[in-house]
Parts: C-alpha cells; structure tokens; sequence
C-alpha cells in the first residue's frame, strides 16, 4: 500500500512531453509507481480535472538570511515551488567573521532591499565558515528544499577585510585563499559559486559592492577550485558598465567568459531589454550563442514578465520621497500621512514643488531612481495599477500618463491621487525592464532560445519593491491560458519549471515525475489558477515589512511525499531540507 496517491491527473512529467492521464504511488518519499490501478493507498489526492506536474525549481533566489530564521520561505512554497537556490548575484551571509556581520548585513539591505533592522533580529549567525552556514540551515524544519552557493562579496570581505570593500584588486594570496574556501564549500555541498558585478547594486552606505570590480585574474582563478568536480554552477550578474557607456560591453564580456570557461561548469547569467540600450539584449543573445560554441554549458536567465517595481507609500520607493514637504511627514505611521496628504493645502503644496536628489554618498538608493524622477514625464507612460487579477501586461492608453492626459490633470496629480487610493495602500507597477515595446514579444523571443534558463524571481529580495516569486503561477496562466498574443505550450512551460532547471543545476533527484525520483509534486487546478494581487504584511523580525502575494488553484503541493501546501494553505508539514550538491548525486547513483 502506497503512502499517498494521486489519482486521475493529467500529468507532465517534465520532460516536455504531453500530459497523460494517470495515477501516482508514493512511498518513502519517493515515486513508487506510475500508471492506472497501481493500488491503494493511505490517502488518496483526487486530481480529475487537474493537471499533475513535478515540484518547481526555482535557480535565482535569496533567501540567505530568510531561511535561518522562517521555516515556511513565502511567497515561493505558495507558487509551487519545491527547491529554491539561493546565493545568487554574490550576496549572502557565509563565510563571515564575527566583526563583519554588520558589513554583509548593509550590502543585503542594499543590493536585495531586505530591512537590516529583520536582518539584524533575524539572523541567527550561528556560522562562521561556508560549511558551518549549511550545516546551521540544516537543523531548522523547512517546507520546501534548499541549495546554496557561495556568494563572491561575504567570501571576499572574509578573506581581504576592510581591502573588500574599497575596490582593492585581490592578490596571489588572497586569489589562492578564496579558491581553497571555494573548493572546501563545494565538498560541503554548495551548488555552485556566484558574483556581482552590477554598477546598481550598492550597500546601505552607498557603496559598490566588493565583487563589482573584481578582476579577471580573481574571477578566474576562484572558478579553478571545480577543477576535478563533476558538479556545481557558476552564476553571473552584470549591466556590463552599461551606466558608464556602453564602451566598455567588450571587455566586460570577456572577462565574465574567461569566468565560465575556467569553472568547465554549466554557467548562467542575467538576461533582460533595458530600455536606455534596447538592443543589448540581442548582442548578449549573440555572445552567449558563441559562448556555447567554444564549449562553455552557457545559459540565460530569462524572467517571464518585466522586471518592475512597485511603487507606493508603504514600499521602498515611490516618487515623492524626494519632494520637501514629504520629507516633513515621511516618519509618520501611514494612516497619518495619508491623513495630511488628504488635505488640499498640504496636496497644492507638495504639487508646487521639484524633488530633491536622492542618490549620492552615503545613500542606497541607485542612481537610477534619480534618473527615472528626471524623466518622469516619459517613465509615467509605464505607470500602471494592477487590478484584480493582476495584469503586468498592459497597453500604453492603461498607463497613470495616459489617464492625466484623459482626465485634463497633471501627471503628478494624477499619481497623487493613486497611490492615496484604499488609504495609501494603493501600489503603482513600474516595469523597469523587458518592457520597452510596452509587450512582452521580446520576453517570447527571450525564453523560446534554446538556451534560456527561466530564472530572476529573487523571491526573499526587493521585498519593498518586488514580489516576483510568483513568477512560476504567472508562467502557467498569462503564458499558456490568458495572454493576448502568441503563447507558449503547457508541455514546455512545465519543463521551463522543471526538468530543464533540474538537468542545467544537476539535480538528479527531482524535476520529473518518474520512478524512483524524489516526490516533489504540485497537483494544480489549471483552470481556476489565479495570482492575488500583491500586498504588504508586517511579519518580518522586529516588524519589518515585505510583498507578499498569493494565488489559487494549488490543490496540493508535495514535498518528498508529504502534502504542505492543501488548497492554497500552508498544512505545518515540514519535509524539506538542505540540498548538498555532490552528496545528492552519490545517493541517487548508489540507488
């Protein structure tokens, strides 16, 4: 008798195939059998009507710090994800000495917008090495899996200190050092190794981050520690100085490709349109095509929507954070700004005036947001409200600018008035990238190339700014069901989420419905599912905030057999645990 059946589903196995009607056998975790009357079972999942895919693995998280202190890791276990890696962009919190948890505290709170004050609560620090961080994470309960690599900055501030952070370029010595810890962390189970090196990211304090500018001789030299590993991935973040011109793309692309040839790793990147060099995109397609050429498992990170913020008088940014008469109220709980902002003295006031600087020394916030306010007129045309479902693909006449022009207001009344709506809680969507065209053509072209990787969810980050780990929902339904234009088919949508994750990460264990495979699986409701708008919740450690958005239609979401997700609510089940890269294998080969 099976611990659990799923019976009557149409189920995709991952590989990319059609759906077949059949029932699934689960014991010991594990996928027992396949097929019609397999047996009985102790309890049985009634999945007629519903679609049947493997768990979903999400490759571009950070839940670094999230996961020593949250056991349950929302929003991604409430899109039915089953394995999240984390580590991504070269920030996270191992190695570190004990002086230096401040250091990587600030450069999370400024590169991935996660409130240092639940950082600084939250964080357990019970780790100084690589190994010791997976070991800590290991004692907690989970829902879901985790896989960690090891960031570049922490492992660099470890091994150069206060020269880390100053843009020193890394000695022979200091080159050799994080090489060994990089090899000691990868016979410890890291999933691979990841830098930064974007001129937007910065810390708390304004400054680049360590690994930004990182030299060739450093990057390739770290990636020398897989020499003799038959497992484990190298990831890169880049703009390729596309903020200091675009004359340096060249170089910056061969150092990143010297990077992924030194690992002989599977290596992957992130991809996106930005709008101020809208056809980089293309030539970074092109590169990578040759990349893969020379024989480098070269890959792009590809989101299924744009890359957009939130904006709002609740979340990190919104665009009258710069205005002087705003400054004077900014400290104020919300209802009692939004009580004053409802005065027409206090709104003729703020209207009259011109925001101030926000970027600079000693500042997080990204020269871009300075950029964006002197553009305003023209960043407007991508102003947009959700609604309910939420939309993220929306035509230029739905834009805030478009809605001044037709109500005779000005724009920045017009956006006043918005984010006033149900009491200050109304949030503006910004699509910041994949979205110059206002469609997402180029998003199809993007993930449709045979070496896109869906990826860029950075569920656990930009938790004032973003809640994009709903991606995975967002890809089942806009892609598959409700979008007005060419579409994707369910078949590949559901190996993009599953298959192809697992055989780019190496995951042997997971990422399809087979015997003998780890039973990680979602039971969905297809023709119901449906994304909740997003909406902040105070529930971080000492009462920090985040996005968090939900979704229905998730029947069931399994997690090494066992249920921890039923009807879109969390069971208390907590099956999940540490993937260690290299281990994992041994286990399923010995098998």
């Amino acid at each position: 008798m099976f611990d659990l059946k799923i019976e009557g589903g149409l189920v995709f196995d991952g590989t990319g195939g059609a759906g077949v009607w059949t029932d699934i056998g689960i014991t010991g975790g594990r996928i027992a059998a396949i097929g019609n009357d397999i047996g009985e079972a102790k309890r049985t999942i009634d999945a007629k009507g519903q679609i049947v895919t493997p768990g979903f693995i999400d490759v571009h998280t950070h839940y670094d710090g999230q996961a020593s202190w949250d056991g349950d890791l929302r929003p991604s276990i409430d899109h039915g994800v089953t394995t999240a890696v984390m580590g991504n962009c070269g920030v996270g919190f191992a190695p570190v000495h004990k002086g230096d948890h401040d250091k990587l505290i600030k450069l999370m709170e400024g590169v991935e917008d996660i409130p240092g004050t639940a950082l600084h609560e939250g964080l357990t620090w019970d780790w100084e090495t690589f190994p010791d961080y997976l070991d800590a994470l290991a004692k907690m309960p989970r829902t879901i899996d985790i896989a960690a690599m090891l960031p570049h900055d922490p492992l660099r501030v470890y091994v150069m200190g206060d020269r880390a952070v100053h843009s020193e370029p890394a000695n022979d010595a200091d080159i050799a050092e994080m090489q060994r810890l990089t090899r000691e962390a990868l016979e410890a189970g890291a999933i691979g190794f990841a830098t930064g090196r974007s001129d937007v990211h910065k810390s708390a304090d304004g400054d680049w981050t360590p690994s930004s500018e990182a030299t060739r001789a450093e990057l390739t030299g770290i990636a020398q520690a897989f020499n003799g590993v038959d497992y484990g991935v190298v990831q890169a973040v880049s703009d390729f100085n596309l903020e200091r011109g675009e004359q340096d793309f060249d170089e910056e692309w061969s150092i990143i490709a010297d990077y992924a040839k030194a690992s002989g790793r599977p290596f992957s990147f992130s991809l996106m349109q930005r709008d101020f060099a809208p056809d980089q995109w293309l030539k970074l397609i092109a590169r990578t095509e040759t990349l893969k050429e020379e024989g480098v498992d070269a890959r792009m990170q590809v989101a299924p929507r744009a890359i957009g913020v939130f904006l709002g008088f609740n979340c990190t940014f919104h665009p009258f954070m710069g205005y002087p008469s705003y400054k004077t109220i900014a400290d104020l709980p919300l209802a009692e700004r939004v009580k004053r902002m409802k005065d027409p003295a206090f709104k003729a006031q703020i209207l009259s005036e011109k925001t101030e600087k926000l970027a600079g020394p000693g500042s997080s916030v990204p020269p871009l947001a300075d950029m964006l306010m002197e553009h305003i007129d023209f960043v407007a045309e991508k102003f947009f409200q959700l609604g309910n479902p939420p939309d993220y693909e929306q035509s230029a006449d739905s834009s805030l600018a478009a809605k001044a022009r037709a109500k005779g207001v000005s724009l920045m009344e017009m956006v006043y008035d918005t984010l006033l709506e149900r009491d200050g809680h109304e949030l503006i969507y910004l699509p910041l990238y994949n979205y110059t065209e206002l469609n997402y053509d180029n998003v199809l072209k993007m993930m449709q190339h045979p070496q896109a990787l869906y990826g860029l969810s950075d569920g656990g980050a930009h938790v004032g700014t973003v809640c994009d780990a709903s991606m995975p929902t967002y890809m089942l339904t806009h892609w598959t069901r409700d979008r007005r234009g060419e579409k994707l088919t369910l078949p590949r949508v559901v190996r993009m989420l599953t298959g192809a994750q697992a055989d780019y990460m190496g995951m042997s264990d997971r990422g399809y419905i087979r015997e003998g495979l780890k039973a990680d699986i979602n039971v969905i409701d297809l023709d119901n599912l449906q994304m909740e708008p997003p909406h902040m919740v105070q529930d971080l450690p000492a009462g920090g905030q985040r996005l968090l958005q939900g979704a229905n239609g998730y029947t069931a979401t399994i997690v090494a057999g066992e249920v921890v997700i039923e009807n879109g609510k969390l069971t208390g089940a907590k099956p999940g645990t540490v993937y260690r890269a290299g281990r994992h294998e041994t286990l399923v080969a010995a098998e």
